[in-house]
């Protein structure tokens, strides 16, 4: 259950926000005579409901018919999370790249937390963010090797960037989001990801993982290096950066984070049906994933079905091609 909407005043009722994979449902309100049915639910409880389908305000929402808490210990969350699906290949790409690093050092840091099992079992199974871009099961993963990728393509337009501290800054600039966010019971954010942020528990995490190996795994100066790289890859102070990009492998790790970022956003919001009621080119409301703006399924086959004019045009997203 992603969400329990309880509404006050002279009518107050509770609506459940029901999700699985990725999808989700609203519920018919539960009026007063009705709270009975759903006392004690919350937020990342897993039920078993059965319903009718109903259209309001153009959205569809469940009439529940019977409603079953499921325990805990019983739910499938492979299932029911929204989850990316098969990591090898990620992992595959990625380890390729750290191959690929020259220089000795960088090797030695990025082995710290890629070399070391534990390390990856979570972080493949880690969402990038809760509730926005990558969230699913293996979406920090997805993202990392977004950014990654990116990066290598903007280090070969600007030869000035080292190429291997710019691929470790990629590899590195989210390892907080393990210590920031919890997936179990549904995505969260966990107390020091709130009290402290993902990008700053990043930075800690790493300046601890270089004091406990057994020798130096780089110079002072070489983890001040990469330490920027973490905590400046979110480009701004109102983006959430304790720092803004001083280098210009900081100020190119930004861009292709945002990037990934935002167009993962765009894609996934662009696909939901939700956000196009009756198939309408425009979105009924603006997303907030993206700062609010409406967005457009716009498309074209520029010709290539032979097509002229308004009939060659066609929305984009899961419409027809």
């Amino acid at each position: 259950m992603a969400e329990v909407q309880v509404r006050h005043g002279d009518c107050p009722y509770t609506i459940l926000v029901l999700a699985r994979a990725g999808a989700r449902m609203s519920t018919a309100p539960f009026w007063e005579s009705d709270r009975h049915r759903i006392a004690g639910l919350r937020r990342g409880d897993v039920v078993q409901v059965t319903g009718t389908v109903g259209v309001y305000r153009e959205r569809c929402q469940l009439q529940v018919e019977s409603l079953r808490l499921v325990p805990e210990e019983e739910a499938n969350w492979e299932e029911i999370l929204p989850s990316v699906g098969p990591v090898a290949a990620s992992w595959e790409q990625l380890d390729r790249w750290r191959a690929e690093v020259t220089a000795p050092r960088l090797r030695a840091v990025l082995a710290l937390f890629y070399g070391d099992a534990r390390f990856r079992a979570r972080y493949e199974r880690c969402p990038a963010s809760p509730a926005g871009h990558h969230a699913a099961l293996g979406g920090l993963l997805l993202h990392t090797v977004e950014v990654a990728g990116l990066a290598s393509e903007l280090a070969r337009r600007f030869p000035a960037a080292d190429p291997d501290l710019l691929l470790a800054g990629a590899l590195l600039h989210d390892i907080g989001k393990l210590e920031a966010y919890h997936w179990r019971r549904g995505f969260g954010t966990t107390v020091a990801g709130h009290a402290i942020g993902h990008v700053v528990l990043g930075a800690l995490m790493l300046e601890r993982a270089v004091r406990r190996a057994p020798a130096p795994p780089c110079t002072e100066s070489e983890l001040l290096l990469l330490q920027h790289l973490v905590l400046s890859h979110h480009g701004r102070l109102d983006f959430g950066a304790p720092v803004v990009p001083m280098t210009l492998e900081a100020e190119l790790l930004h861009h292709a984070d945002l990037a990934s970022a935002r167009g993962a956003a765009m894609d996934e919001a662009l696909r939901d049906s939700a956000n196009f009621p009756d198939a309408a080119p425009v979105s009924a409301r603006g997303v907030w994933q993206l700062d609010h703006r409406k967005l457009w399924r716009s498309g074209s086959d520029w010709g290539r079905s032979g097509a002229i004019g308004d009939a060659a045009v066609a929305p984009s997203g899961d419409g027809p091609a």
